[in-house]
């Protein structure tokens, strides 16, 4: 048999960058540590390369041309669970808060080392080893699509604001946790709401009120006072 069809595939990382001779140089990083690096030179291109090919991982430029790095970030955090890591030559707090703020896991300023990049992406890569990003979650007859934000219950497609699809999405990614309600009001609507437990409650409702049925399966539970918690 081929040694080579027993080689363990190599992590494919998107990396996206506008600037041709970091995108290269990013290219032989990866290489020479075994990855396989899947280059972007837009946020548009990233997009098509992450639902295509499925990376493992991404290494996004703050500043691209048609869209800003941390607005990329969440776009792919609406529907992949993959490690984002923001590298820029931006080093301000604000602009570190942001990225963080929108689903990234780590931050590295240009100029970078190579060694100190592939070792805190590899630290990431392990932290989600055990578990792999799903694209759709289905609990008895409810189906969420993260990737193109569509629900049904019973195979009838439900309509579902944009708030109360990102309010499950977070229940459904976390499924078997205790969320607080403080974890889903600055997830969902910031840090300036994080005390709004009226809003929650009033969205929780709505929520249960279009994907559960009248005597049926329950799939979001409350803890009183705490949270929510989306059944396992």
């Amino acid at each position: 048999m081929n040694a080579a069809a027993n080689a363990t595939p190599r992590p494919r990382i998107l990396v996206v960058d506008d600037e041709q001779q970091i995108l290269r140089a990013l290219r032989v990083i990866l290489r020479e540590a075994g990855f396989e690096p899947l280059p972007a030179s837009t946020a548009e291109e990233a997009l098509d390369v992450a639902a295509i090919q499925r990376p493992d991982a991404a290494i996004i430029d703050l500043l691209l041309p048609d869209l800003d790095g941390v607005e990329l970030a969440r776009r792919l955090r609406e529907w992949t669970d993959m490690p984002l890591i923001v590298l820029s030559a931006v080093g301000e707090e604000d602009a570190k808060v942001r990225a963080l703020a929108a689903g990234a896991d780590d931050y590295v300023t240009k100029p970078f080392g190579p060694r100190e990049l592939v070792a805190r992406l590899q630290a990431n890569l392990r932290r989600i080893a055990p578990e792999r990003e799903e694209a759709e979650v289905r609990v008895d007859g409810l189906e969420v699509d993260l990737a193109r934000r569509a629900v049904r219950v019973q195979g009838e497609e439900v309509h579902l604001t944009p708030t109360e699809f990102d309010l499950l999405r977070l229940l459904v990614r976390n499924r078997g946790r205790l969320m607080t309600h403080r974890d889903l009001l600055v997830s969902v609507w910031g840090p300036g709401y994080g005390d709004d437990t009226q809003v929650l409650r009033a969205h929780i409702a709505n929520l249960r009120r279009k994907i559960e049925p009248p005597e049926g399966r329950r799939y979001i539970r409350t803890d009183p006072g705490v949270g929510y918690r989306f059944a396992a």
